[in-house]
């Protein structure tokens, strides 16, 4: 029988096996941030300067053989010299921070040269080797070096330990993959399948097997995560894909995708989910400071994480928010960071977006340049991704910010108070130049004054103990950190801007227009996308904003549901255009809410394009009908969750009379939600859901124009019809779910908007407010 091979690189092995000590986020925390194109010139640079026998990027692996798997380490040593007597192997890292503070080599950059110096032992027969630590600074390109020789034999036995701790681990893995891949055999889908459900599993099954991408259109009830989860999971049993990422933007999709695994697990799957849950929800300190002397959990942490994950493999299979308080409660270790180490061993794992692609935030062990691994990304609500593409690929820098840290350094640090009044000139010239927003053909010098702060930061904060003045210089110094990421990836894609803020402040902006070729890169790392949601229309809309790719697959799948069981009425008499806002218009939209309240008693929701005009109407409708016919709720702009949760029991089976719940397209009671049965038997969706007119509205429109597109369509009608379609959606989610619809604005009337209408939307009738009523009246007594 051929045995296992289990791959890892030389840096990951060295950082999982030997870390050690505290989680310190006040030292040492930019200590070796290679900033990519730099960080590789200057690597390069080096390499030149090194002389004929100096042979650069050298790839090395070794195997390791264990009676039932072998490891094999491997990966690129930057440096290998033969000189007379000895052979030397180089570690170059490129860093912002001042050498001075390089008292001696990082434990973990000295553990990778090792291991390139013990292989290299092992295949040329060496007495001994010198390891080389080379540091070199990227603004000023000073070098410092450390140089240290050792045996043969002791490097051949360092390693083998090495290698043998990490075998423990290896070889738990692959008895837990035997008995999850055990569990697969006649795993079948968990329910009947519903009309089109087989042709969507296997499509997802194929677009897997096949590495491609695929964006479903995918109507309430055809059951699209349990379609898209269980031949993901398939694919993962029989070795085709190694992990699932399933992506979602709301805290109550989540939930979905946790309880389709648990249906699975019912149905004998063995299976190790891992549900991430945000920093700040797992904290158990009152103030989120990741360091030693804020959190007692944080001194050591590293000594005790592995032992931690550890047991948590031999014993658990699902680690959700409450498991990974218990244990790292029970190890005393940071459950954040504990989850990250967590979700290198687990089967899938369930997270936000941005674990995959906020360069800020992504999970680094997986999507860090040059790592690549057969991952399955299922992403839900997938039509969420296009605006938190945007944010993620976006930075922001204001004027005011960088007076503010140039007024506080000033008593303490020259060269940074210098480097910050660069910028702050810069800025000036741009805000005397700017009346309302301009946009820049590039931001040229910026970024190199603002690599100069970002240098002379580091240094200060070497030096800087804890208190106000390094809180405030650290937050600084991450906004600058992701300005110049963002500079790294400017393109065509890209639009910079100057813009006076309303409340006075003036920045400049590089704004991702089209986000898809930074998300495809991302998405680049796996095997396989799989983009699903009941809002994916027009499809040619997503596929350019989300896909890099020509070649992706379409499906849209076809509603379960009978015609009868919705009736879609579109009322062509009033409007929610700016020019029309107002008391009258108000009347008249009130009018047809009251009549969808008295035609059956039930619970409804009516959404409205902005808090603004839901209040305008509450009072309206209050004015006109007061609260005999019907009780109203009002959707507020802070609500926290338990508000939330509060607001949605209202919406019981047995209430006795007709509820309204008034709400805000887009908003948290938009989507996500399952109100099925009698809790919710209509919807009235009050205007087209534009978003609001502004300069970054503007922008996008403009930008499309030029390609000769729609820009309108970009910039407004599509993201509005979006909100729309996920506003009906609420009402019909079950075979036994009967409803109305009442799309209110006469724009939806026009070619322009039905030519947006699901297929499911095909029947629907056109009437004004004298004729709402009897319609209504007609459907509820079928």
């Amino acid at each position: 029988m051929e045995k296992e091979e289990v791959k890892i690189s030389v840096r990951d092995i060295v950082e999982f096996i030997l870390r050690s000590g505290d989680i310190d986020n006040r030292r040492g925390g930019w200590a070796d941030k290679e900033s990519l194109a730099k960080g590789t010139r200057i690597h390069k640079k080096i390499q030149r300067q090194m002389g004929a026998a100096y042979q650069a990027e050298v790839p090395l692996s070794y195997r390791f053989c264990y009676e039932d798997l072998d490891i094999l380490v491997e990966g690129r040593a930057d440096g290998i010299e033969e000189k007379e007597d000895h052979v030397m192997v180089d570690e170059i890292k490129g860093v912002h921070r001042d050498l001075r503070y390089v008292e001696e080599p990082v434990l973990v950059h000295l553990a990778q040269a090792k291991c390139y110096a013990a292989i290299y032992t092992e295949q040329n027969q060496q007495e001994q080797m010198e390891v080389q630590m080379t540091y070199c600074n990227m603004e000023t390109e000073e070098i410092r070096r450390f140089s240290y020789l050792f045996d043969a034999q002791e490097l051949k036995n360092w390693f083998q330990k090495l290698a043998d701790t990490y075998y423990v681990w290896a070889h738990r893995h692959q008895e837990w993959k035997k008995e999850r891949n055990a569990s697969m055999t006649g795993l079948e889908f968990p329910f009947p399948y519903r009309e089109g459900q087989r042709d969507l599993v296997h499509g997802v099954y194929r677009t897997i097997l096949r590495e491609k991408q695929l964006f479903i259109q995918a109507p309430t009830g055809v059951g699209k995560t349990m379609s898209c989860l269980y031949p993901a999971v398939r694919s993962v049993g029989e070795g085709i894909s190694e992990k699932i990422f399933y992506l979602t933007a709301k805290t109550i999709t989540r939930t979905v995708a946790w309880e389709a695994f648990e249906i699975l697990k019912k149905h004998g799957l063995r299976w190790k989910s891992l549900l991430l849950t945000a920093k700040e929800k797992l904290c158990v300190c009152e103030n989120m400071e990741c360091n030693p002397a804020a959190c007692a959990r944080a001194k050591g942490h590293f000594d005790r994480v592995n032992d931690a994950v550890f047991e948590l493999l031999e014993k658990e299979e699902i680690y959700d928010r409450e498991m990974l308080l218990s244990y790292a409660e029970k190890y005393q270790v940071c459950p954040y960071e504990m989850s990250l180490d967590l979700a290198n061993w687990v089967d899938g794992v369930i997270c936000d977006y941005n674990y995959v692609f906020d360069p800020q935030v992504y999970l680094r062990r997986f999507f860090a340049e040059g790592i690549k691994g057969d991952y399955v990304f299922l992403i839900d609500e997938a039509h969420n991704l296009v605006e938190r593409g945007r944010e993620m690929y976006s930075a922001v820098l204001y004027k005011e910010d960088i007076l503010k840290i140039k007024k506080l350094v000033k008593p303490y640090r020259k060269k940074l108070e210098k480097a910050l009044e660069r910028c702050n000139r810069q800025m000036l010239e741009w805000k005397r130049e700017c009346e309302t927003y301009r946009i820049l053909p590039a931001v040229g010098n910026f970024s190199l004054a603002l690599l100069s702060v970002m240098g002379e930061m580091e240094n200060y904060l070497e030096e800087l103990e804890d208190g106000n003045l390094r809180k405030e210089l650290l937050d600084f110094y991450f906004e600058v950190r992701s300005f110049l990421y963002t500079c790294d990836l400017i393109d065509e894609n890209y639009v910079i801007y100057t813009q006076h803020d309303e409340d006075g402040r003036f920045r400049v902006k590089l704004f991702c227009v089209n986000p898809a070729q930074n998300l495809q890169n991302c998405m680049d790392k796996g095997r396989s996308t799989i983009f699903f949601s009941a809002t994916l229309l027009p499809v040619l809309y997503y596929r350019q904003l989300l896909s890099g790719r020509s070649d992706d697959y379409a499906i849209y799948a076809q509603t379960p549901f009978a015609k009868e069981q919705k009736c879609l009425i579109l009322g062509r008499d009033v409007s929610s255009r700016y020019t029309r806002r107002g008391p009258e218009e108000y009347g008249k939209i009130a009018e047809y809410i009251h009549a969808v309240a008295v035609s059956h008693t039930g619970n409804y929701m009516i959404f409205f394009p902005s808090y603004r005009m839901m209040e305008d109407i509450f009072e309206r409708y209050q004015e006109l009908y007061g609260t005999d016919e019907a009780e109203v709720l009002l959707q507020s702009s802070s609500m926290q969750e338990d508000e939330r949760e509060a607001f949605l029991e209202r919406f019981e089976s047995d209430s006795a009379g007709t509820l309204l719940g008034f709400c805000v397209m887009g908003g948290i009671f938009a989507e996500g939600i399952d109100l099925i049965g009698e809790r919710l038997v209509g919807a009235v969706i009050v205007g087209t859901g534009l978003p609001q007119v502004s300069y970054e509205r503007e922008i996008l429109k403009q930008f499309y124009d030029g390609k000769q597109e729609n820009g309108f369509d970009y910039a407004y009608r599509f993201p509005g019809m979006n909100k729309v379609l996920q506003s009906a959606g609420r009402v019909i989610r079950t075979r036994e779910d009967r409803g109305v619809i009442l799309l209110l604005d006469e724009r939806f009337c026009s070619p322009d908007y039905k030519g947006l209408f699901p297929r499911e939307w095909e029947e629907y009738v056109v009437c004004d407010r004298k004729g709402v009523g009897k319609i209504l009246k007609e459907f509820w007594e079928r």
